[in-house]
């Protein structure tokens, strides 16, 4: 099963950096993967995230109200 990146965030220059550093954490690592943007301010909500940018991994939160570095996301996704 492909793992699931989701970046929660109104489309702030954060959450466009989160989505980038997204994108090349999981081109290094080789890992396949959809990356999605979620900018649903409804949607964000209902998943429990107040702050954003938010990054989500197969649907369980991992970092909010920060841009996490192209580094911690590899870690975060292996």
């Amino acid at each position: 099963m492909d793992m699931k990146i989701q970046i929660l965030g109104t489309g702030c220059p954060k959450c466009k950096q989160l989505y980038e550093n997204a994108e090349k954490a999981a081109k290094e690592s080789g890992i396949g993967c959809e990356i999605e943007k979620v900018e649903d301010i409804q949607e964000i909500t209902n998943m429990g995230v107040m702050m954003t940018p938010a990054l989500v991994v197969n649907g369980e939160i991992k970092s909010v109200g920060k841009v996490v570095n192209v580094e911690d996301i590899k870690k975060l996704i292996k």
